[in-house]
């Protein structure tokens, strides 16, 4: 029974993405026959799927290259403003401090600081899986310190009337009430790591469907360049479900929110 309806959940959450999708390049291969737009500067879809074909283990590769680092990019930001958030609501006189600095990470222009995260951490891995977690940061620390701050206040004054330490209190009442609201900014972080690494990437790789879309753009090869914009799509639409079906199995009382 459980499976079933989990399997009813996913073609509603999917059903409609491929709807949509479907009527998308319907309309797109229909602008390109009426329109006949230069091949360098709006491809066709069959052309774009030709170039999928054609590069299939390249883009493989680089898209490997480019998941991993949306992962670990999505995995230490997530840490990190986790971390921050319970600081803040284990030392409340840090806020006034702290708060200043994580809304500052958000302001910060990516393109600006790309290029030094690449200076620090090199070219490799590390420079991407900074940026991704940057750029992370902000709405899981952000929607995590709301959570902890709106936990109903009976529930706070019963355990402090059993006797309860202020750690006690962020462990077992405040940190179950804010699990909604971290659930809610781990969605939104699954949509942001492609950002943050296919800018890095961008800023100076190796390796990558940012670093391929660079080389296509260059050899005015736009079809290779929609293929891998495409690739990163589905995989943000892939990583954003998975995180959403973890979520509603973390806060299983709130029913399936994808």
């Amino acid at each position: 029974m459980r499976d079933s309806r989990h399997a009813v959940t996913g073609w509603r959450t999917v059903g409609p993405a491929a709807v949509v999708i479907g009527g998308s390049v319907a309309i797109w291969q229909a602008a390109v026959l009426l329109l006949q737009p230069p091949a360098f500067l709006v491809p066709s879809p069959l052309a774009v799927g030709n170039a999928i074909l054609a590069n299939g283990a390249y883009l493989a590769t680089n898209a490997r290259i480019t998941l991993g680092e949306m992962l670990l990019g999505l995995g230490a930001g997530a840490a990190a403003g986790v971390a921050a958030a319970l600081m803040i609501a284990r030392f409340p006189a840090i806020e006034r401090f702290l708060m200043p600095a994580i809304v500052t990470t958000q302001t910060l222009p990516v393109f600006a600081i790309a290029p030094l995260l690449v200076i620090w951490f090199g070219f490799g891995i590390g420079s991407k899986v900074a940026m991704a977690a940057l750029i992370i940061f902000f709405p899981i620390a952000s929607s995590f310190h709301d959570g902890l701050k709106s936990a109903d206040r009976v529930w706070l004054d019963l355990a402090r009337n059993w006797g309860a330490r202020p750690g006690q209190t962020l462990v077992k009442v405040r940190l179950p009430a804010a699990l909604p609201s971290l659930a809610s900014g781990l969605k939104v972080a699954a949509v942001l790591a492609p950002i943050g690494a296919v800018v890095g990437e961008w800023a100076g790789a190796s390796g990558g469907l940012g670093y391929v879309m660079l080389q296509a753009n260059a050899r005015v090869q736009t079809d290779l360049v929609f293929a891998c914009i495409i690739i990163l799509a589905v995989t943000a639409f892939l990583l954003r479900l998975a995180v959403a079906s973890l979520c509603d199995r973390l806060v299983f009382w709130q029913g399936e929110t994808r």
